[in-house]
Order: C-alpha cells, then structure tokens, then sequence
C-alpha cells in the first residue's frame, strides 16, 4: 500500500514559565492508505499534540511530516490551510458548532470555503446524501441544540467528508458519548474506513481502538510499541488482546 503520511523525528516543546516541556521526542511513524490507526496512552502522554502536529494544526519544534508526498512541516500557512481544508477532515470530541445555523448549514461550511466540489446546489446534494447514509437526515433543519449528542457526532462525520478528504483526524470522537451512540459513531467510521478512508484517531477507549487495524501506544512522548489487531476476530477477542498488550505496557 502507498504511505500516504509519514512523520520522521518528531519533536514539540512547549516552553512555560521558561521552562521547557518536551511533549513529544523523536517520534516516527508511518500510515498507509486505507489504514485505521488509534493512538492510546495515558493522560498527557502527548497523544493530542501528536494528533494535532502530524495533520499540520500545530507546528512541531523539529522533524518533517510528508503528506501525500509534499513536506507539511516547510509548507506556508495559507497553503497549509487550504491542504487542511480540502484533503484532510477532522472530528474532535467537542463537537464545534455555529449555534445560528441549522445542522444542515453546518455541515456545508466546508464545502462553501472550498473551491472543489462544484456547484452550490452540487455541494448540497452531497451533504444530503452523506446526511442519508448516516441516517441523519431527518434533523437537518434543526438546530444544534434540538438533537442527540450521537446525531450532533454524526453530523460532524458528515461535515468532515464533505470536500472528500484523503485522510480524517479524529481526536476522541467517542469520548462525550454514552456507549451505545459511541458504538453508532464507530459504526460509521468503520464504514468509511471500508470504503477507503483513511482514518487516524486519538482515543482512550479500548472497544474503540479494538475496531481500528493498528493501535500506537505513546508514553512520555515516545511511541513505545505497536499492535496490529486481527480482523478475522471477533471484537470480543481483539478487545481481550488488546487490552493484554495494554497491560504488558503499563496500561
């Protein structure tokens, strides 16, 4: 398979009251096209930071990341925005939302930013059919405070596919959710991910990093191991697998 992102070396410091914290070391990594990989560790391991400097949100003090090719890390901000916008999509676990537009609306704001996609009447014909698929489509006129919290993350789903990104960034997608919306919302990611997606997510959730193809578990800011679930399992044994290698490191 293609790599479609690899991070070589990574480094981010934070200096705070002049004293530096270094969040991540020397991390490199590799995803592939098609891959669903969950990054797991414990709190302030630098799961988020990593998240967030690999898809290019925040700058890394040191190292490169390569996206589709093209060196992110020496590429200028306005371009770098625009990479965000039409090939990468994100989901994060508080679901940001303009409160004065209808679920509807919210889900084609990425759309309108963008030049690709079409038309405006193209563009929303194509948040409808992802409303469709992701059954949803029944609250687009409603605002966001009139629907559930599991609807409110699937209409995020909707709104980070919309200019059909290469790759989706999800940073706790599950964690604001009761179990059984979590499970909806995985669901729909799983589906994606079948269809080609590539998806690389922050999570704390074994049953969730059970349902991905890889899980990296970082710790102090270094990766310290990898485990490659089997699909040919059932998800009960993936979770018990899972959660042994969790174990063996310190979980």
């Amino acid at each position: 398979m293609k790599t479609i992102m690899e991070a070589k070396d990574l480094c981010k410091t934070y200096v705070i009251e002049k004293r530096q914290n270094n969040v991540l070391k020397n991390v490199s990594l590799k995803v592939e096209e098609g891959d669903m990989v969950a990054i797991m560790g414990p709190s302030a391991s630098g799961k988020s930071t990593l998240l967030y400097s690999i898809s290019g949100m925040d700058r890394p003090t040191s190292g490169q990341v390569t996206f589709n090719g093209k060196d992110i890390t020496a590429t200028p901000e306005k371009e770098l925005s625009e990479i965000r916008l039409n090939e990468m999509g994100f989901i994060f676990q508080q679901m940001f939302m303009m409160k004065n537009l209808t679920v509807l609306d919210n889900i084609l704001l990425p759309a309108i930013e963008s030049e690709k996609g079409g038309s405006k009447k193209e563009k929303l014909a194509r948040a409808e059919e992802l409303m469709r698929k992701l059954g949803i489509i029944g609250i687009a006129d409603n605002d966001i405070n009139e629907v559930s919290g599991g609807q409110l993350q699937r209409a995020c789903i909707c709104r980070s596919m919309m200019n059909s990104p290469k790759i989706l960034f999800a940073d706790e997608p599950t964690g604001a959710l009761n179990r059984q919306s979590s499970i909806e919302v995985m669901d729909e990611l799983c589906k994606l991910n079948d269809e080609g997606t590539t998806i690389m997510m922050v999570t704390h959730d074994a049953k969730v990093a059970a349902r991905c193809s890889r899980v990296l578990y970082i710790l102090d800011g270094r990766i310290k191991g990898e485990f490659k679930n089997d699909k040919n399992k059932s998800q009960e044994e993936r979770e018990r697998t899972l959660n042994n290698w969790l174990l063996d490191l310190g979980w």
